[in-house]
């Protein structure tokens, strides 16, 4: 079908060159070889219309495929490329457009006609097409000058809010997609520990849900709760919940976008991940760890005290026991393998934190009392 089109198109094309400039021709090469006077219908616009349109008909057998091949390959490019990509680019050429437009009227003050077509022409086609590649190029900039902007006049709302209220500012805390996943956020918003604007990147939105569409059962799950977790806190809670639209396609890490984006927009970054963590620190953006929070409420255990454990299993050394505290701080109990499966009384006889969290050692009471 469409290289009927193309086949039709070139007939009418034909055609109407045929009509405007066969018959001239046709009288131009009778005068150079001065083949006498000729019947009338062959200088007929008719003539030149059926002459015009069977020889482009004719060029179409080696044309037509090459131009049906040349635009479906512009329509997969289309389809494949980012709605973004193409709306920006598309103004970037009417851009360039234009000011070809407005080139063309100090052009035609000149009285040289035949070279301001020539030079119009270029004209044209250069700053459209500088025009298409400065939007193309410019859009992810484009993108974040109207983003950035939109959230800095929330941000500046958030901020005259607070003010009138508490007197300080708030700041824009954007969430990972670990820290979503863990679930422990839900909480920490729901008890009012959070304040100000939640940020919801659209790439942590597309890498939750390709966690949550993973063959993987695992990952499956945990993707789902992270989705689940999303839903909880903005219907269920009340916290603001901003979607940034937002993305830096020519970096192709989650993290690093995050860090990025903690950049452009001044917000702080909201994680679990200690190697995110890390390399926020060293960029110089603001990051709260829930494990750093979670370590910071535990209750504070100092050795010689008593404590009731129950023994869950073997530890790595010998002899050695381990439980676990209500809050999941673990215990390593000395010589409490013989305990293993029963409740008893420990006594701290020291406490050591980690980057995992904090470990407390102890060894069973009835022992010190034996001795």
């Amino acid at each position: 079908m469409l290289k009927r089109i193309v086949q039709l198109f070139f007939i009418i094309v034909g055609g109407t060159l045929g009509y405007l400039y066969i018959p001239d021709l046709i009288l131009i090469l009778n005068n150079l070889i001065n083949l006498g006077e000729l019947p009338g219908f062959i200088t007929s616009p008719y003539i030149g219309i059926i002459i015009g349109a069977g020889l482009f008909y004719v060029s179409t057998f080696w044309l037509a495929d090459y131009i049906v091949g040349f635009i479906q390959w512009m329509e997969e490019s289309l389809m494949k490329a980012p709605v973004a990509d193409v709306l920006f680019g598309s103004f970037g050429l009417i851009f360039g457009l234009f000011v070809a437009y407005l080139a063309m009227f100090a052009l035609n003050s000149m009285e040289l006609s035949i070279l301001v077509n020539v030079i119009g022409f270029f004209c044209t086609a250069l700053l459209g097409y500088i025009g298409f590649r400065f939007g193309f190029k410019k859009r992810e900039e484009l993108v974040n000058v109207f983003t950035s902007a939109r959230f800095a006049n929330k941000k500046k709302e958030a901020e005259a809010e607070a003010e009138s209220k508490s007197g300080s500012g708030t700041v824009l805390k954007i969430l990972d997609t670990s820290v979503i996943i863990d679930g422990r956020i839900a909480d920490v918003c729901q008890t009012g520990f959070l304040e100000g604007p939640i940020v919801i990147p659209q790439f942590v939105l597309e890498e939750l849900q390709h966690i949550a569409d993973s063959s993987d059962v695992l990952k499956r799950n945990r993707g789902r709760r992270g989705l689940d977790i999303l839903n909880r806190i903005q219907k269920d809670l009340a916290v603001k919940v901003e979607i940034y639209e937002g993305d830096f396609e020519d970096i192709h890490e989650v993290d690093s976008k995050l860090v990025k984006l903690g950049k452009l927009v001044s917000g702080m970054v909201v994680t679990n991940d200690y190697n995110l963590n890390k390399v926020c620190e060293f960029q110089g953006v603001p990051v709260l760890n829930i494990n750093d929070l979670a370590n910071a409420v535990k209750p504070v255990v100092l050795p010689g005290e008593e404590l009731n454990v129950q023994v869950i299993k073997d530890g790595k050394e010998q002899n050695q026991g381990v439980g676990y505290l209500d809050d999941g701080t673990m215990i390593v109990v000395e010589d409490g393998r013989d305990y293993i499966g029963k409740t008893i009384e420990v006594l701290v006889t020291s406490v050591l934190q980690t980057s995992a969290g904090r470990m407390i050692f102890a060894k069973p009471k009835l022992l010190e009392k034996a001795l």
